[in-house]
């Protein structure tokens, strides 16, 4: 399965938890928006931050949020590399294995 039908599928089961559990889903999005929009970080560089925990934390289907948030952003692969430079430092061979998702869903998502 692709990176892309991945973040389909993951949208899909979100979209039916969110109706099972709406003031939950509600806060999480609530809290989403706060930390993208307060503070003096950019929006790319938050989701470069958000990119780094969700490989150290070995969380695929964050990546590819986070992937697709970079691009929107006006992310660059040169820059991506450095990110994941420092995610492999901190996090060892799991964050090198998650990297590797990281850079394939940039890949695949650029083409």
């Amino acid at each position: 399965m692709s990176y892309k039908e991945k973040t389909a599928e993951m949208r899909a089961e979100l979209r039916v938890m969110n109706k099972l559990i709406p003031e939950t889903a509600a806060g999480f999005a609530s809290l989403s928006k706060a930390a993208k929009d307060e503070g003096s970080l950019a929006v790319k560089e938050r989701e470069y931050v958000a990119l780094a925990i969700a490989i150290t934390q070995r969380c695929e289907p964050c990546i590819n949020f986070h992937i697709e948030a970079l691009m929107k952003a006006g992310a660059s692969r040169e820059d991506l590399a450095s990110v994941l430079a420092v995610c492999v430092q901190m996090g060892g061979g799991p964050a090198l294995m998650y990297a590797g998702h990281a850079l394939a869903a940039w890949d695949e998502m650029a083409a």
